[in-house]
């Protein structure tokens, strides 16, 4: 009796164990489990992922939701210190070439003096630029942070940080307008420095020289093209410094249009679509303007609803839909996965109910499509990527917008 006791416990125990490991697995699966029976996802009739709110997006390819992209980072100034060297001093022979050689000798020390008193100016500017810089992107990171956690549409102390934002951008501007004034007062130094390079070697033709002059001569030779070298490493590190920073500026004022629009709506979308990769290539063809709206010509992007899959199809079904957010993501991987894209903007109406209510939907279709196009303009899409046109649907129950890829 006492041996199958035992047995009894050993088996209640067993039991046991594997009772809680099933209830374990029941109410916390395992990754591996959890990795082998992803959730659901709820996909339209065509099989195209169905954003909420009659916005649709028919992209194949999964569009990152993120609503912050990482801020770009400025761009590197030049760190070089332009300090020219010292002239040793030079004994007046009495020559009428020794008195030539202490007249060049003054000519180069004047203009040492200047590139001395430049590169004071620039290392100024450039420590002006770098808290200008740190002020300016702390200020975005103030909007983008509240916008990313949320915030009222029009939110009144967004609108002013992006004010102030506004404000060190200009002041960013108007300090590279310095640097320009800078580079060519540079440039000037630099004519006058192959100036006084040429007189220097031309000097050594003169008649009536000692020995001692040419010794002289050729330090000062020495010393007027290290002054030339200098001053060329000098404007070319104020031409780099110029054009990244014209060009980070400029960056930015998309990246501003497109944060006001995002402060507008209480929701942050991300960069500006211009700041994409695609705004780096080179198109093989001529810029298109935009087409108005009319009746559809050859290859007009109205001919190709029913046969073109759409990347995004917005319903006007009700005032004030929110498709900010989700056009910006789905245009968005698109200019990632294609850097020369154009788009096809079509305004879609129902083609039911009589003639005249036909013509007052397909009017009211062509007026959110510019509503549309204003809001990729806005996220900074080139205006010259986007043909519009107009068509008639007879599937189509409210007014549409589409956007095609081409």
């Amino acid at each position: 009796m006492v041996l199958n006791s035992k047995r009894i416990a050993v088996l209640s125990a067993v039991c046991l164990l594997a009772g809680c490991s099933t209830v374990s697995d029941t109410l916390f699966p395992s990754r591996s489990a959890a990795r082998r029976a992803p959730p659901p996802v709820a996909a339209g009739p065509s099989g195209a992922a169905t954003v909420p709110q009659t916005v649709q997006i028919a992209q194949t390819p999964t569009v990152d939701q993120s609503p912050l992209s990482p801020a770009p980072l400025p761009p590197t100034l030049g760190t070089t210190n332009f300090q020219s060297s010292q002239i040793p001093p030079f004994t007046n022979t009495g020559t009428f070439v020794g008195q030539k050689v202490q007249q060049l000798r003054g000519e180069l020390s004047t203009l040492q003096s200047n590139i001395n008193t430049q590169n004071e100016r620039l290392q100024q500017v450039r420590n002006q630029l770098v808290g200008t810089s740190q002020r300016y992107h702390a200020t975005i990171a103030a909007v983008t942070t509240r916008l990313q956690v949320g915030t009222t549409p029009g939110n009144p102390v967004l609108v002013n940080q992006w004010n102030l934002a506004q404000a060190e951008l200009d002041r960013l501007a108007g300090e590279i307008n310095q640097l320009n004034s800078l580079a060519n007062s540079v440039a000037n130094d630099s004519a006058f420095s192959a100036f006084l390079l040429e007189s220097t070697r031309a000097t050594f033709g003169l008649a009536g020289a000692i020995d001692e002059d040419h010794r002289q001569l050729a330090i000062l030779e020495d010393e007027t093209n290290r002054t030339v070298v200098l001053i060329d490493r000098l404007l070319n590190e104020l031409s780099d410094d110029v054009s990244r920073q014209t060009a980070y500026v400029g960056n930015e004022r998309s990246n501003l249009t497109t944060l006001s629009l995002a402060i507008k709506n209480g929701e942050m979308f991300g960069p500006s679509l211009a700041n994409r990769a695609f705004s780096a290539a080179q198109l093989s063809a001529a810029p298109q303007s935009l087409a108005s709206f009319g009746p559809p010509t050859r290859g007009a992007p109205a001919a190709a609803i029913g046969s073109r899959r759409p990347l995004v199809v917005i319903r006007f079904d009700r005032p004030d839909v929110p498709y900010q957010q989700a056009l910006y993501s789905a245009v968005s991987r698109a200019v990632e996965q294609r850097p020369t894209a154009q788009f096809d903007l079509v305004a879609v109406a129902p083609n039911r109910g009589s003639p005249a209510e036909v013509s007052l939907a397909g009017n009211r279709s062509k007026q959110y499509a510019e509503q549309v196009l204003r809001s990729l303009t806005d996220m900074g899409l080139p205006g010259n990527r986007v043909n519009i046109s107009s068509a008639t649907s007879g599937e189509a129950f409210a007014n549409e917008v589409h956007i095609y890829v081409r």
